[in-house]
């Protein structure tokens, strides 16, 4: 994705910011609309470019959270143009009429995803729903509800390039509607022997468990491979066993841990390590021995 500065325009349909929202870039064709799940009935009729829009070919997203787990869900879904004219909205209103889909009662958000010409057809939406459901689960942010993962299709390197541009669009503009399920937690790949990531210094676990994490922008990672004390001591906070209950899945058999994990600061990553209260500061240091808070973090 290009780090060049962009310009995006976030248009509120209804006037509020927990309510509809429309999302365009600059001298792009790219369209992402934001749509509670209670007000799609509100994008069947009218006038707007949101009720144009829904009629259209596209990519869309069913977004919410797993009432068991807490943990953040995502739906990746495409929609074709029906006969009755009309493509996503059809599609969408068939999701929150199915009762019967696993995932009925988790979503409560819709992303939807089109252009302002109308542009996508079968292969590039095919293509863009498997790139998108890879996406999400490299990030390992959202569990995906995809039951299998989507067939790309085939198409030309020329057309590959032209949706990559359109795949960066989207993944921007959905971050900045406050949805980072596109954004991996660390930028680079890295191993215990890394020196630096995104800029910053990589810290060890200053105890038995050989484990490793690094500050990001959103807080204090936990990287993956790391070690932790199967056993959560009487000592742990709350949130230790809250978390150690959340990321379950992201744990082997081992006590190695599978995916990056974020935290909101190194104490709490460290207690999640050590299965106990610990300090941040006094549990993480650099190779040459500097703690968190000798970076001013």
């Amino acid at each position: 994705m290009s780090n060049k500065a962009k310009e995006i325009s976030m248009f509120m349909i209804d006037g509020e910011p927990s309510s509809r929202i429309k999302c365009t870039m600059k001298n792009r064709l790219s369209v992402i609309y934001k749509i509670p799940r209670l007000m799609l009935e509100n994008c069947k009729e009218g006038n707007g470019d949101i009720v144009k829009h829904l009629k259209q070919t596209g990519i869309y997203f069913l977004i919410g959270e797993n009432a068991e787990t807490g943990n953040k869900t995502i739906y990746v879904g495409q929609a074709g143009i029906r006969k009755n004219g009309k493509g996503l909205y059809c599609r969408l209103n068939e999701h929150i009429k199915n009762e019967k889909e696993n995932y009925w009662s988790d979503w409560n958000e819709i992303i939807a995803f089109t252009t302002q010409n109308d542009s996508f057809g079968p292969t590039e939406i095919s293509y863009l729903e498997n790139k998108f459901t890879k996406l999400a689960k490299d990030a390992c942010r959202y569990d995906v509800q995809n039951g299998n993962e989507p067939n790309q299709g085939n198409i030309t390197e020329e057309k590959e390039s032209e949706l990559q541009d359109f795949i960066d669009d989207a993944c921007v503009m959905i971050s900045i509607l406050g949805y980072k399920v596109f954004e991996p937690l660390v930028k680079q790949t890295i191993t215990k022997n890394s020196k630096n990531i995104e800029n910053m210094p990589l810290f060890s676990f200053q105890g038995k468990y050989k484990a490793y994490g690094v500050f990001t922008n959103e807080g204090f990672v936990l990287l993956k491979g790391s070690e932790i004390n199967p056993v959560i001591n009487k000592s742990a906070h709350g949130f230790t066993i809250k978390a150690r209950e959340q990321n379950k899945s992201k744990i082997n058999n081992e006590s190695i841990t599978t995916e990056d994990i974020l935290f909101s600061s190194p104490s709490a990553s460290a207690g999640f390590v050590g299965g106990s209260s610990l300090s941040g500061n006094a549990m993480w240091k650099t190779k040459d021995g500097k703690c968190p808070k000798d970076y001013n973090l």
